[in-house]
């Protein structure tokens, strides 16, 4: 795993750097708008030096000058680090779609962007379909489970309603060859792409409430500000600008402004530890106040691959027959069902067959017949869907065991899991149960998220029955059956229009759009490449549950953000006892009691507070980074320990920070 230390690597660092500089242009930094007011006072006072040079000393206005502008970048400069990390959501769906490529009839390959409609295309078992068409030869088996979360293969075949198939499917058996039905730009991908790039990520409740504080103590602070004039007019003196200038920087909350960033990086850093990719703070912060968490099944509940949980045989057979038959017949099948197979039949039944005897015939399973088996001197055995292997077995379908084998696979379905049956020599034997497995644990996690308030939406393609199979064994809250992406959409925004900050979890390009538009959207890395880009999160251990330690990490990032606006706004107050004596003491001598701190001039007084205001910033980023300690209690004692601590420290540090200041300024003799 990647250290958390490259986070600062020089290819964050470098782009960084320019952007900070492009944030100065105007519409980009009105944004923030305390940074946008220290940037204004900055141009302001440049121009007015440039111009006339003001009454105070030039070197005294330059010094202040740069520290202003140095202020502004460094939280440009932040602000600019931390996005880098979370661009290009729809930019990785086109990377995904520029991957696939296409097999003409001649065997020529071409990329796929290249394919017009009426185009014709050979797909073979292990390739990817490379655009949405329809088949006209032949019949496969296609995987389409990165695109519609099902975790069952599908037939596919020519003519009828089972002809269409989707870019970016896998054929896992047979060939097929595909008339392409969608011109470039309109398949299922650009939809995707749409989708994306249309959706927008809410602010979250306390990202408002900040933002709505800082406007208005900047608003404060300038009326404030404004007012001075008056008084210096009206006791027979003049404040000049630059004074005012320093005044109201000082005192407005640049160092929390400046600091989001930094403490949103410190959040995606601290993540890392729990095995958990962000690509942006804001994420982590919204995972703090989430209040509903959407799960696809596939890959994320479940495993992915359907296992063989139950034998059910019908009356009469032995269970040393039944289970030494459906191990004969999967001892060739590669896929995870038919070792899933094998596994059940040794570990519950005791079949001991290592390897097929001599001069045995694999049956291999094919789209066509949806059967596999395998011919041992003599005797035929064969597995595969119900239907199937009646149709290969004209006597079994009205034998008496078939309307009990009819009415086991019946029970099958309805709790939700899929039925295989399995004959020898046209005896049929028993069913297979196959079940979709739930992931180890997951249950128990989804009560702990109960309790911590957050209710669980389990989404997927399955139909309802076996969703809500899946769903009652899981332990989720409520379920969401034959989901299309635009239903997941629409689901998280009709959560998000009741005012609940919305998590999902997801692993398939079909939760590509829904992982966008959710506050906190949370890819499995065992998903697809459009599922793990659309996210703002990607869980490395593919973790649903993880999502609790993510929540832990989200409050602490607003614990952190709410201790730093504490330390940010008392700073005010130490600040003002350095700027007001000194800009005063001239008109009302009597303001000299103020200079508690004996600063050694009026000019180095307020210097020495602009410089404070700037330093302030880099030195609190470690404690951005390291983030202030969670624990769970309530809001009255975190509200009284984040003022005893930060309320406190913010009044002592700058009384500390600025009479240092002070003595360094006036020993170099910088004003």
């Amino acid at each position: 795993m990647t250290s958390a230390s490259s986070i600062f690597s020089a290819k964050l660092i470098v782009p960084a750097i320019g952007d900070a500089f492009r944030k100065l242009a105007p519409r980009a930094l009105v944004k923030n708008p305390v940074l946008f007011t220290t940037a204004v006072v900055a141009a302001l006072l440049t121009v007015l030096l440039a111009v006339g040079g003001g009454t105070l000393p030039l070197g005294f206005q330059l010094q202040l000058i740069a520290w202003l502008w140095l202020t502004v970048l460094f939280g440009t400069f932040a602000e600019a680090f931390a996005e880098g990390r979370g661009r290009a959501q729809a930019a990785s769906l086109r990377a995904t779609k520029s991957e696939l490529t296409a097999r003409l009839p001649d065997g020529k390959t071409i990329p796929a962007s290249q394919l017009r409609r009426g185009d014709i295309v050979l797909v073979e078992a292990n390739d990817l379909i490379p655009a949405d068409g329809e088949v006209i030869e032949g019949v496969a088996s296609v995987n389409e489970a990165a695109i519609t979360g099902e975790s069952a293969p599908v037939i596919r075949e020519a003519g009828g309603d089972r002809s269409a198939v989707t870019a970016g499917t896998r054929v896992i058996s047979d060939q097929i060859k595909v008339r392409v039905t969608q011109e470039p730009g309109q398949g299922f991908l650009d939809r995707m792409i749409a989708l994306v790039e249309g959706a927008e990520r809410q602010k979250t409740p306390n990202e408002i409430a900040l933002t709505i504080l800082l406007v208005g103590l900047t608003i404060i602070f300038l009326i404030a500000v404004a007012t001075i004039p008056g008084f210096a007019a009206y006791a027979g003196g003049e404040i000049p600008v630059a004074i005012l200038a320093a005044l109201l920087i000082t005192l407005i909350p640049t160092t929390i402004a400046a600091l989001l960033s930094a403490i949103g990086i410190a959040g995606m850093d601290r993540l890392v530890r729990f095995n958990v990719l962000a690509k942006s703070g804001r994420a982590v912060e919204a995972a703090g106040d989430v209040d509903v968490l959407l799960l696809d099944k596939t890959g994320t509940i479940t495993i992915g691959d359907r296992q063989a949980s139950d034998f059910r045989p019908v009356t009469g057979v032995p269970v040393s027959d039944l289970a030494e038959a459906a191990l004969l017949a999967s001892l060739a099948d590669e896929t995870p069902e038919g070792r899933s197979v094998i596994a059940l039949a040794r570990e519950r039944f005791g079949a001991m067959q290592a390897a097929l005897p001599a001069g045995a015939e694999v049956i291999p399973f094919t789209a066509q017949t949806r059967i596999s088996g395998v011919q041992i001197e003599g005797s035929l055995i064969q597995k595969g869907a119900v239907d199937s292997v009646f149709r290969a077995n004209p006597g079994a379908g009205s034998s008496p065991p078939a309307s009990e084998l009819r009415r086991i696979t019946d029970e099958i379905a309805r709790a939700g899991m899929t039925p295989l049956a399995v004959v020898r020599d046209g005896r049929i034997l028993c069913a297979v149960a196959l079940k979709d497995v739930i992931k180890a644990g997951v249950r128990e996690r989804f009560a702990e998220l109960r309790r911590m308030g957050i209710r669980t939406v389990m989404i997927t393609g399955d139909n309802p029955l076996t969703a809500a199979s899946i769903a009652a064994e899981a332990g989720v809250d409520d379920f969401l059956a034959e989901a299309t992406p635009e239903d997941k959409l629409a689901l998280i925004r009709k959560e998000q229009q009741g005012g609940r900050l919305v998590a999902m979890c997801g692993d398939g390009t079909n939760d590509a759009p829904a992982l966008a538009q959710a506050d906190v959207g949370v890819a499995m890395n065992t998903g697809t490449q459009a599922a793990r880009e659309a996210g703002n999160m990607v869980d490395l251990d593919s973790d649903p549950t993880k999502l609790i330690e993510i929540v832990g990490l989200g409050k602490q990032l607003l614990m952190t953000r709410g201790a730093l606006t504490t330390f940010s706004v008392a700073n005010d107050v130490a600040k003002y006892f350095a700027i007001i004596p000194a800009m005063f003491v001239v008109l009302y001598p009597g303001l000299g009691v103020l200079n508690i701190m004996g600063l050694a001039s009026p000019n180095s007084a307020i210097l020495s507070a602009i410089i404070f205001n700037a330093l302030i910033i880099p030195l609190l980023v470690p404690l951005a980074l390291k983030g202030v300690r969670y624990r769970p209690m309530g809001a009255g004692p975190l509200l009284a320990r984040n003022l005893a601590v930060y309320g406190l420290g913010g009044l002592v540090a700058p009384f500390i920070g600025i009479k240092l200041i002070d003595l360094a300024v006036a020993g170099l003799g910088l004003a």
